[in-house]
Formats: C-alpha cells, sequence, structure tokens
C-alpha cells in the first residue's frame, strides 16, 4: 500500500496528482529545481526536496537525484506525471531497483513505444493500421512529415513538400532530435495536413483487464503540439468509433500494458485510420475524460500500480467536455513564447480546481500557478519550461454548450502577465465550423486571418480608460488630476498595445465633464485606480484596470488590452539600427547558418535559438549583408540582446 509519493515532476501536473492523494490520504513529496523554489507545487507538497540546478538537464532529468530525493523522504513510491523522465524505461527500472514502487506502465512496455519507429513495426505486427513510406520517398510519397523517432511535442518535426527540401529538413531534425531527446534517429511518414488527431484513453490491470476509456479528438493544433481537446471525438459514426477502441486496446495488449496510457491515431479524410504513437503516461488532456467519465484516472493508476483489479468494462461516457490550454506566447507572432510573472488569473465560475467531474455545466481549472479566485501571490513563466500557465475544463450535455461555456469562461477571465493565446482559444470555440466539428491539424492556421490579431476597433477606448485610472489614481483631495477652471493643454498619454500600434489618449477634465478629443461621444461616469465606467453613446461600458510597473491591463466588457506606457517624448538613444535582429527572448543560441560578410536574402535562416522547449528560427528582415554575428553557439542570450544585423544591399 502506497502511504508517501513523489511525483518526479513539477507544475500543474504534480498538483493534480498532490489532489488525489490528499484525497486518499497519501502523504505527498515534491521536487524542485531552484527556478521553482517558491513554485505552488513546492509549497503545496507535504515535504520538498530540492534539486540542485536551473537546467532541466541537471535537475528534473536526472534520474539518480529523483530516486535519492524519494529514499531521503521516505517515499515508497514514485509517479512521474506527464514530460521529463515519464517514457523513459530506464528510469522506471532505476526505480523498481531502488526497491520503490513504479505508478506506471512496465518498462518494457515504455521501452517498445519508445522508439516510433520500433513501435509501428509491432503494432503493423499486432494488426494496427498504420502509416508507412519507403525507404527512399518519391514525389508520390509528397507531403511528407519528417519526426524524431524518439521525439514528442512537436520537437524533431519538419514538413516537407518537395524532394529537394528532404535533405536540408532531414538535417534539421536530427539535430533538434539530438539536442532534445539525445537521439538523432528520424523517419517519414505521409503528412495529412487536414487529418484529425484522435487518441484513446487506454487503462489495463495486471489481471488481464484493458479498459478504452472513450475518446478525445485533439486536432487543434499549433506546432504540432495540441492547443484544444474534447471528449468524445465528434462526429464518429459507431463502426468508426469501434475500429479506433479496438485498435487501441490491441496495442495495449500487444505490449503487456498496465497501467494509464494514450493511443493516439490519424484520421485522414478518406475515412483511412491509421497508428501514430503510444504515450506511455497520462497525458496532458486527461481531465476531458474523467469530466464524461467522472473516472479519477490517477486514483485509478495508484490503485493498477498496487494490484488492485478494474471492472470487466469500463463506465459509459455521459456529456461532452473540451479543455483550452492557456499559453504565454503570442498566436500572432509565429506562436512565440513569452516569459514573466502571472500577476492575476482569475477565473469566474470555476467550481473546482483539479476535480474530477465538474457539475453539469461546469468548469475546471488545472494550473501550475495561481488559483480559481486570483489569490495567493505571483508565479512566473521562465525560459527553463514548457510556457502552459494553465488549462480550463468545461463540461455540458452537448458539444456546443461546453464550447459555449467555456468560450465565455475564456473570456471573463482576468489573466496580467505575459502576452498569451486567450482571444484565439475564444475565437476558435466560437468560429462556426468547430462548431459544427469540422476540426483538423490545419484548423488554426485555415482560419488564421479570423483567429489571429487584437480587436483594434476597441482598443483607443482602452487606452483611454488607462489614462483616466491613471488621473486618477493621481487625484489629490476633490480635483482631479489633469482638471483646470480655463481651457488648457489636454492631458496626453502614450500607450502601445500588444500588436505593435501607438495609441495617443488626449483629454480634459472640465466642468461639464470629460472632453476627449477622438472621442467626442464619450462621457465619464466615474473613476478611481482600478475601475472606469463610460458612457458611449447609448452603452455603458465599465472597465477594470491595473498596472504593473510599464504595463496597463484593461479588462473591458467584452476584450482584454495590455497596454505598456510609452514616454511622451522617446529617447532617440533607445532606437536601435535598421536590420538590427534582438533576441525575443532568454534563449541559448544552438545552430547558426550564415558568416559575416555573407550575402543573405529576406527569410533566409540566420540562426535558432532554444528557449522554452522549442527551437525558434531567426531570418534575415531583408535582401542584404549579415554585417554582424556577435553569437556563438552554445551562447546564453538575454530579451532584447542583438543576435545580427543585416545590412541591406
Amino acid at each position: 500500500m502506497i502511504t508517501s509519493l513523489l511525483v518526479a515532476n513539477r507544475g500543474e501536473i504534480a498538483r493534480r496528482i498532490f489532489r488525489t492523494c490528499r484525497t486518499l490520504g497519501i502523504a505527498t513529496v515534491a521536487v524542485y529545481a531552484d527556478p521553482d523554489a517558491d513554485a505552488r507545487h513546492t509549497r503545496e507538497a507535504d515535504t520538498a526536496v530540492r534539486l540542485p540546478g536551473t537546467a532541466p538537464a541537471d535537475t528534473y532529468l536526472r534520474a539518480d537525484l529523483l530516486i535519492r530525493a524519494a529514499l531521503d523522504a521516505g517515499a515508497d513510491a514514485v509517479h512521474p506525471g506527464y514530460g521529463f523522465l515519464s517514457e523513459n524505461a530506464e528510469f522506471a527500472r532505476a526505480v523498481q531497483d531502488a526497491g520503490l514502487l513504479w505508478v506506471g506502465p512496465p518498462p518494457a512496455a515504455i521501452a517498445a513505444m519508445g522508439s516510433k519507429t520500433a513501435a509501428k513495426r509491432l503494432m503493423a505486427a499486432a494488426g494496427v493500421p498504420v502509416l508507412t513510406v519507403g525507404a527512399e520517398p518519391t514525389e508520390a510519397d509528397l507531403p511528407l512529415l519528417v519526426k524524431a523517432a524518439a521525439g514528442g511535442g512537436g520537437r524533431g518535426m519538419r514538413v516537407v513538400r518537395t524532394l529537394a527540401e528532404l535533405p536540408g529538413a532531414l538535417a534539421a531534425a536530427r539535430a533538434e532530435a539530438a539536442a532534445a531527446f539525445g537521439d538523432d534517429e528520424v523517419f517519414c511518414e505521409p503528412y495529412l495536413p487536414t487529418g484529425r488527431h484522435l487518441e484513446v484513453q487506454l487503462l489495463a490491470d495486471a489481471h488481464g483487464t484493458v479498459w478504452a476509456v472513450g475518446d478525445r479528438d485533439c486536432s487543434l493544433q499549433r506546432r504540432h503540439q495540441k492547443v484544444i481537446e474534447e471528449a468524445p471525438a465528434p462526429g464518429l459514426d459507431p463502426d468508426l468509433r469501434t475500429r479506433l477502441h479496438t485498435a487501441a486496446t490491441a496495442a495495449a495488449r500487444a505490449i503487456g500494458y498496465r497501467g494509464a496510457g494514450t493511443a493516439e491515431f490519424l484520421l485522414a479524410p478518406d475515412g483511412r485510420l491509421a497508428f501514430l504513437e503510444m504515450n506511455t503516461r497520462l497525458q496532458v488532456e486527461h481531465p476531458v475524460t474523467e469530466a464524461v467519465t467522472g473516472l479519477d484516472l490517477v486514483a485509478l493508476q495508484l490503485a493498477v500500480a498496487e494490484g488492485e483489479k478494474l471492472p470487466a468494462a469500463a463506465p459509459p461516457t455521459d456529456g461532452c467536455a473540451i479543455e483550452a490550454r492557456l499559453y504565454a506566447e503570442d498566436p500572432a507572432r509565429d506562436w512565440q513564447p513569452a516569459t514573466g510573472t502571472v500577476h492575476l488569473l482569475e477565473v469566474p465560475g470555476v467550481d473546482v480546481e483539479f476535480g474530477t467531474h465538474p457539475a453539469p455545466a461546469g468548469l475546471r481549472l488545472d494550473a501550475g500557478i495561481g488559483d480559481s479566485t486570483g489569490t495567493g501571490g505571483e508565479d512566473r513563466i521562465t525560459v527553463h519550461y514548457d510556457p502552459m500557465i494553465a488549462k480550463l475544463v468545461a463540461w455540458a450535455p452537448t458539444r456546443r454548450a461546453a464550447a459555449r461555456r467555456l468560450a465565455d469562461a475564456l473570456a471573463r477571465t482576468r489573466l496580467h502577465g505575459p502576452a498569451t493565446n486567450r482571444e484565439l482559444l475564444v475565437r476558435a470555440l466560437r468560429h462556426p465550423a468547430f462548431l459544427d466539428g469540422a476540426v483538423h491539424t490545419a484548423f488554426l492556421t485555415e482560419h488564421a486571418d479570423q483567429l489571429l490579431g487584437q480587436d483594434a476597433k476597441s482598443a483607443p477606448l482602452a487606452a483611454l480608460a488607462a489614462a483616466l485610472a491613471d488621473a486618477a489614481a493621481r487625484r489629490t483631495g476633490a480635483v482631479p488630476s489633469g482638471w483646470r477652471n480655463l481651457p488648457s493643454q489636454p492631458q496626453h498619454k502614450r500607450y502601445r498595445t500588444a500588436d505593435g500600434a501607438e495609441l495617443d489618449v488626449r483629454y480634459r477634465l472640465t466642468r461639464d465633464g470629460l472632453l476627449a478629443e477622438d472621442h467626442p461621444d464619450v462621457q465619464l461616469l466615474g473613476s478611481t485606480p482600478e475601475s472606469v465606467d463610460l458612457a458611449v453613446g447609448p452603452l455603458r461600458r465599465r472597465y477594470r484596470i491595473a498596472r504593473y510597473g510599464d504595463r496597463v491591463h484593461v479588462d473591458g466588457p467584452t476584450e482584454h488590452h495590455a497596454l505598456t506606457v510609452l514616454d511622451r517624448f522617446p529617447d532617440p538613444a533607445a532606437q536601435v539600427a535598421p536590420g538590427t535582429l534582438l533576441a525575443p527572448m532568454p534563449g541559448t543560441v544552438v545552430r547558426i547558418a550564415a558568416e559575416p560578410g555573407q550575402q543573405v536574402t529576406a527569410g533566409q535562416p540566420l540562426l535558432w535559438l532554444e528557449a522554452m522547449k522549442m527551437e525558434h528560427q531567426v531570418t534575415a528582415p531583408a535582401d542584404g549583408t549579415l554585417a554582424e554575428l556577435p553569437v556563438t553557439v552554445g551562447r546564453q542570450v538575454e530579451t532584447g540582446a542583438v543576435l545580427a544585423v543585416v545590412t541591406a544591399s
């Protein structure tokens, strides 16, 4: 019987597992790297063990340190969560060799699925349909997807549309795979740009029972990584659903699986179903399955690890659940990850945090930071880890009701900090094609024009509200800042929107009220440093304002704006020369593809930065000469560091 459990992970999944442990009466042990010394999972565990260092390779990926932490803390079992060493067979064996209980599948099953190429051969032998390409791809095989055999999370993947691109794509994928997984093996498979990504939640015990616990659709992706997931998968006819579940259980039985896992498949537009991979761990999107079944998958993982027998059949599903992943990233800038402090995460209407089955039309929040009420201090998104902030899940009797509930909850969420994908998620969930079930892996790209960007029309009013809140903060006595008994020059504030647009706000506060130069029909009904009420014609609009240094977050009735306060008179010395490429985030230079003095063309790759579990390509902004390249491979750079200078030809 498990009495104390170490979770060899961090953030949201560690907190999720701790939640179940508290319910079951199991003591919890956290591990933490130095950047996580004050993280939520560190504080919430009964015991926390430091892993000295910063980089994952020195901390969460050190099997020896994790096992030593479990032994020192008196834990008798280890749960790997997801990511890091969760699918590492050697780690699983080492845990067992240390006399600890491994909460996961047998090491042999992990090893069998550890290489995608070996897994495909094994699945084909078991009668599970797979996608294949010959050893020498031809024009008939195009387009192709180059994938890392040991990969995951979209890393080591390249789309190839012409055979001429193949050698470069193979080299790039090998380099990224070697850096990410320590294994440079790659392979090719047919690329289906509008296929659907389907998966089956599996649960198996040591007594021969294998459950197919419903299915999920995870087709809405960016960079081959999931963004919105739902259960059950919409629009599957009974025959296809049966084929999907049968193939998944066959995959589990073929490798003697035990515990929780997920079989992933690609559904082609013509109805072909093909095995992609098997994740031998709990998935990020497991909450949607819990929401429609009422199961606690973590509790079942623990029960199976203790040798308990599952009932003969999995419970039926009820209703629909949709999960949206909130990421610190900017979708309009090629999904560029963002770092910084999350000052506030407030999700109105959340019924339970890390619960198992939300109430009807309920919401569930799984987060590594903050909590459902927005209290409890601040957290940071750092360059060291994945930029996911939280997962929000909505359950309802029907799919459309769940989508509406989730979109409304996201729209009402107050999230102050780095740039996020929140607006894109809301628009995607409300998009007619999504509501009709027309989902596929290219959905976000296909509908980019409707999903990306800020609401430019509402930004000027948000900036005016920010300026009036600032005036209220500087109010002395009963006299508002900027008020004059005689006509005078207007008050002037400058802001920059998240899209980079600059806004000038000019207004006067007179005895007759607000006079805003660009908004003659706007009346000020009331203002404090935290809120501003405006009448815009016949409409009354309330804004909530929060300022953190030079950043102002304005939450309007239906929109949100993050504004940067600009100096009224910019310092010319702060400008950079044309053609200067600055680091968009802290990171490490991992590859360089050009030399100083070389002629380059617009869009040509110059170097790659690795940050937040992804590689980011830095390209030439225009045709010209690479005049400066002040970085080398392996160098760590901070945000704003000069990476290269290209002078126009």
